[in-house]
């Protein structure tokens, strides 16, 4: 299952940037490129829904 992104996307970069990281951070921290993180950010990949959980517990505290 995917979700649409632009309610995540909207909702990546405030979030990083309260965790005080930069995009590079996210994207090691997904194993992915920092280009493909920003495509996350920007809306343009869809996430599957085990990577919009691990976003949400990593960037909500929720762990």
């Amino acid at each position: 299952m995917e979700i649409i992104l632009p309610s995540v996307a909207e909702r990546l970069k405030p979030s990083r940037q309260k965790k005080n990281m930069k995009q590079k951070d996210m994207a090691e921290l997904l194993g992915r490129t920092v280009q493909h993180y920003q495509r996350m950010e920007y809306g343009k990949v869809n996430l599957p829904a085990t990577t919009v959980i691990f976003l949400a517990d990593h960037l909500l505290g929720r762990e």
